[in-house]
Order: structure tokens, then C-alpha cells, then sequence
């Protein structure tokens, strides 16, 4: 496969054969020769047949295999233009994204009271593979849920109207149909509301440790020594179940209408189709879940502040922004000198709104959308911040994080979940697991350099980065 630098950090793929657009990989020297390794560079090329795509096939520089998409992919098609939606564009975990929190606690007030805080945090926030949620649901208000998003939440007393505000789509994607997700993925998503899950997923207690960038900074409320908690989550059993049925059904539907791509896991249909609309509703809901069961975590995490910290200012707990990475959607971008509707695919990919955008809070309406980034559990993480380029370039999209570098079963070989539970002590991460075997599987050495691939979005202005997170404590399933 052909493949040309344009640029420091842009890789172009010519269009050849059955591609419809050129393929487009945002990465360094270093990152790409990872890239070619795993054969996402294959699966940027793969999407690039997708009916209906415009601009290019694109790839962030956290790339790596995934199911039809790769990890960090990113496509558009155009709905007018029979343009189709793919659920391997999305992913199995609908909706999974990040939520930061910030406190008005500094470093120094943690002194004596980490050790107290993370265990109140891992006793108040369900986690582990399977594990039963916070919140069980009945049927009735897993339809709530599934149409409100936060919305159901604020109206169950849980959380406060910021959390919704500070949430991408103020917590609720309009377009959800509970009526096309199935009783088994609602039965799945009725014991698991408000719980972390296993895998990648994690709460994280962070110290700002770099501010990069003043402007955004304070408009997001950081200061260097503060406080935050992250939340890595998504949609749990519930959005896993949505994306198996769906992906089986559209591959059928996409047989029958003489839609050919070449690879199954890329099965589409075009957006305006019926198949197509019941799979956006179902997707909608299953990302109103998602956003729903950080919010309940959120709330959760303040119970933890309160229970450890006495008065109410150190107690005071408030969500900074709340990004889904797997997820698509309809916007609206210039092509070609007109504007067009498009099916935003982001699959590991974040948003990245810059300033002005409408679609943002007040707050951070004149500096752009916060941007999340987690990094690998012993690495930091980031808060940048959207820019108008990143419209230009990449559909509003950057990066979602490190990027697998192994596969948990070769990560799980290098070392015992007790040696890395050892190693990030001797770091000064304090580490909760409900299975500590799994650690392994999430350890640093599994991905890639979290900082590199920040630098490249910066660089080429996808993201603007403006603070540097490092971790104390970390709370895994």
C-alpha cells in the first residue's frame, strides 16, 4: 500500500481501486511505524469505500486495529448523498467517553487523607466485569433513561443542573428511540446503570501538574496543584448488546441491497433507510445511558469527597466536561465550498469544538470545548482545548487517548498484576483494583506515548493542549 508523507505528521494514502477519498493518517515518524505494524493503516484505506464518504477515510495518531474501523478512526458520509452509517464506525462500547471533575482541593490537602479517600471512591463506585450498577432500573425508567439521558437523572434527584450543562449535548441526544433497542440489551443496561466496568475503564484521582495554556485554563476552572477526578466509562452491557444485534442486522440489510465493502466488519447501510434510522436510534439511546451512568458515577464520587473531607468547600466537587469518543452524529461541515449534512463517524475519536461553536456552554463558548484525553493508567492525562481547525482538517475530531501498543493477552505476559501494582507504588500511584491479575493487561508499557500523541494534535491544530494531569490514585475493576 502506497503511503505519503504530505506533511510533518500527515500521512496521505492515495485513493486506488474500490476507495472513494484518499485515506489520511495524523502521526509521527514513531507513531506511524506502530500503525503499519498492527495493519490500521488497512482498515483507514477499508473505510475509505464506505458509500456516500467525503474528504478523506482519516485516523488520529492513537490508531490501532479495530473492528471495521480502527481505533481512532474517523469518517464522514454524506446523508443526502445515500451516505451510510457503519457500527463498526462506532464501536461495541456506544457512548464509552470521559468525564472530568474538578475540586477545589490543592496536592497538599490530600496529605494523610489519600489512602481514606481512594478507598471511600472504590466502595462507592461499582466496578469490575459485569458488576451490578448503583441505580437499578425497571423497564419503564430504562426507557427514560434510554430517551432523557441526563435529563432522567436530574429528574431522580441525582446530580445538579451543571452536570447536564458541562455534558456534550447537555447530557441528551435527541434522536433516541428506546423502542429500537431490544429487551435484552435493556435487561443487560438495567443492573449496570451507575458502575465502572473492567477493561481500559478507570477512575482516576488527578493533580493538574502543567497548565499550558492560560485563557482555557481558567475558563475551565484549573489551577496548577488542583484536585480532579476522571471517569473513564461507557454504555456497559447494554451498548455492547445494541452494536451486536445491529451489526448483524445491518450486514443482512446491506447484502440484501447489493452493497459491497471489503470487510464485513464495515457493514452499513445509508443513513436515510430504515435500517439505517433504527440503528441512530438505537445508538442515540445507548450513548444517553452512557452519558447517564458517568453522571450517576459523578454524584457518586461527591458522596466519596463528603464522606472523607468535612467541610463543604473541600467536599465540593463539580464536573468540568463530559466527551463521548464512539459515537456518530449528524453536523454539518464545508465540503468542496458548501456546507453538507454529514454522518460524523468517531470511533475513539473526541469532539473538538472550537470557539464559538453553539454547540458549547457559555463558559467555553470564546475558547473552544474542553477536550479529554486519559492517559494509561501511571501516565498523565490532558485537558485540551477545540479548535476551528480541527473543522477543516479531521470534521471536528482529535485524538482519544494513548493507543493501544499490545493486546491485553501479550501486555498480560510482561508482568503479574502485583508487579504493577508494585511499580505504580513506587511511582507514588496509589492503585484500587477489584482483580489485580487484569492490571497487567492495562499497564503503561500497553500504550502508546500519551504525550507524543498529544503533541501531534497540537501541532497540527486538531486539539491545543492546556493542561497536564498527573495521576495519584487509580480505581480499576
Amino acid at each position: 500500500m502506497e503511503l505519503i508523507k504530505d506533511q510533518a505528521n500527515i500521512w496521505r494514502i492515495p485513493k486506488t481501486g474500490g476507495m472513494l477519498v484518499d485515506g489520511l493518517v495524523f502521526a509521527s515518524e514513531a507513531l506511524m511505524v506502530k500503525a503499519k505494524e498492527d495493519r490500521a493503516i488497512e482498515q483507514v484505506a477499508n473505510v475509505a469505500h464506505l458509500p456516500g464518504i467525503v474528504g478523506n477515510s482519516l485516523a488520529m495518531p492513537d490508531i490501532h486495529w479495530g473492528y471495521g474501523f480502527p481505533i481512532g478512526g474517523v469518517a464522514a458520509t454524506e446523508v443526502s448523498a445515500g451516505g451510510v452509517v457503519s457500527p463498526g464506525g462506532v464501536g461495541f462500547d456506544i457512548g464509552c467517553g470521559v468525564r472530568l471533575l474538578r475540586s477545589e482541593l490543592s496536592e497538599e490537602d490530600l496529605a494523610g487523607k489519600l489512602h481514606e479517600l481512594v478507598g471511600a471512591l472504590a466502595r462507592k463506585v461499582p466496578a469490575g466485569v459485569g458488576g451490578a450498577g448503583l441505580v437499578p432500573v425497571d423497564r419503564a425508567q430504562s426507557q427514560r433513561v434510554l430517551k432523557e439521558g441526563a435529563k432522567w437523572a436530574l429528574s431522580e434527584k441525582i446530580g445538579n443542573d451543571e452536570d447536564a450543562e458541562y455534558t456534550e449535548d447537555r447530557g441528551t441526544l435527541a434522536g433516541a428511540d428506546p423502542r429500537s433497542v431490544s429487551d435484552k440489551a435493556i435487561e443487560r443496561g438495567s443492573r449496570q446503570l451507575g458502575s465502572l466496568g473492567a477493561g481500559n475503564h478507570f477512575l482516576e484521582v488527578q493533580v493538574v501538574d502543567e497548565i499550558f495554556a492560560e485563557a482555557p485554563a481558567q475558563a475551565f476552572g484549573l489551577r496548577l496543584g488542583q484536585v480532579c477526578v476522571m471517569i473513564h466509562t461507557g454504555s456497559r452491557g447494554l451498548g455492547h448488546q445494541v452494536c451486536t444485534e445491529e451489526v448483524r442486522s445491518i450486514d443482512s440489510a446491506m447484502r440484501m441491497k447489493g452493497i459491497q465493502v471489503p470487510d464485513r466488519q464495515l457493514a452499513c447501510v445509508p443513513v436515510g433507510d430504515a435500517e439505517g434510522q433504527r440503528y441512530m436510534e438505537a445508538m442515540f439511546a445507548a450513548a444517553n445511558f452512557a452519558r447517564t451512568n458517568r453522571h450517576v458515577l459523578a454524584d457518586a464520587v461527591r458522596d466519596g469527597f463528603s464522606q472523607v473531607f468535612q467541610s463543604s468547600r473541600d467536599a465540593r466537587v463539580s464536573t468540568l466536561y463530559d466527551v463521548s469518543h464512539n459515537v456518530a452524529k449528524i453536523e454539518s461541515y464545508e465540503v468542496d465550498g458548501t456546507s453538507r449534512e454529514l454522518c460524523v463517524h468517531r470511533k475513539g475519536a473526541t469532539r473538538s469544538f472550537g470557539p464559538g461553536s453553539p454547540e458549547l456552554p457559555d463558559r467555553y463558548r470564546e475558547v473552544g470545548q474542553p477536550v479529554l484525553i486519559p492517559g494509561s493508567m501511571g501516565t498523565s492525562s490532558w485537558v485540551a482545548v477545540g479548535s476551528n481547525e480541527s473543522a477543516r482538517l479531521s470534521f471536528g475530531s482529535t485524538c482519544h487517548g494513548a493507543g493501544r501498543m499490545m493486546s491485553r493477552k501479550a501486555a498480560g505476559k510482561q508482568a503479574t498484576g502485583r508487579e504493577v501494582e508494585a511499580q505504580l507504588g513506587e511511582r507514588g500511584i496509589l492503585v484500587r483494583a477489584r482483580q489485580i491479575r487484569l492490571l497487567a493487561e492495562e499497564a503503561p508499557y500497553a500504550y502508546k506515548d500519551v504525550d507524543e500523541v498529544i503533541e501531534v494534535c497540537h501541532e497540527l491544530g486538531l486539539s491545543k493542549k492546556v493542561a497536564k494531569l498527573r495521576p495519584v490514585a487509580v480505581v480499576k475493576g
